[in-house]
């Protein structure tokens, strides 16, 4: 089982004709040295909320422990999930949104 704490995170909702699925699209800034980075995780099975951290467990057996204060997108980020979205519309099988920090459920 796996542990992420990302910088940077929001909960996507994919939406197709047979199922809706909310998952977490994690970044990391890269800092000085190294390059930005993202992880998006396999589906969320339960949410916790710990004080300061959303906990959101996922099909995999991973957990991330995401930070209230972090929820937003890096940049790059935010161009993975325009190109997402365009090839989605091109598609037409597929909707992507970002949800509000006020739709995440607590379990």
């Amino acid at each position: 089982m796996s542990q992420y704490t990302p910088d940077r995170w929001v909960i996507l909702e994919f939406i197709t004709p047979e199922e809706t699925i909310q998952k977490v699209f994690a970044g990391w800034y890269g800092g000085f040295a190294g390059s930005d980075s993202w992880q998006l995780n396999s589906g969320i099975t339960n949410v916790r909320i710990d004080g300061i951290h959303y906990e959101f467990d996922s099909y995999s057996g991973s957990t991330y422990f995401c930070h209230h204060n972090s929820y937003g997108m890096t940049s790059l980020q935010n161009s993975i999930l325009a190109n997402w979205k365009q090839k989605a519309k091109d598609a037409g099988i597929v909707n992507i949104r970002i949800l509000e920090l006020d739709e995440v459920v607590v379990s």
